[in-house]
């Protein structure tokens, strides 16, 4: 395997790993609710993965497009449920 191969794969891996890292919160928030999730963390960090996809689009780095379009799309997913469960629970 060469250089550039082994350089690949570690990206590769860290995006699986980054992007996959937010299931079993979204798996948390659905079971018990959001209340111990910070909104303004979950928003930093959409717009983190906002700006790494326009990053990727930029460099025409496909391994950034994918896995930063797939984390956003898990965050959104986690902001939602904790909106939407913070909504369904009793004051």
């Amino acid at each position: 395997m060469t250089h550039e191969n082994w350089i690949v794969l570690v990206g590769n891996i860290a995006a699986c790993c980054t992007t996959l890292s937010f299931v079993p919160q979204i798996v948390k928030i659905w079971k018990q609710g959001g209340r111990d999730v910070s909104y303004g963390m979950f928003i930093v960090f959409a717009l983190g993965c906002l700006l790494w996809l326009i990053y990727g689009f930029l460099t025409k780095t496909q391994a950034v497009v994918i896995a930063n379009a797939a984390t956003g799309f898990l965050v959104l997913v986690a902001l939602a449920l904790k909106f939407w469960k913070g909504r369904a629970l009793p004051s």
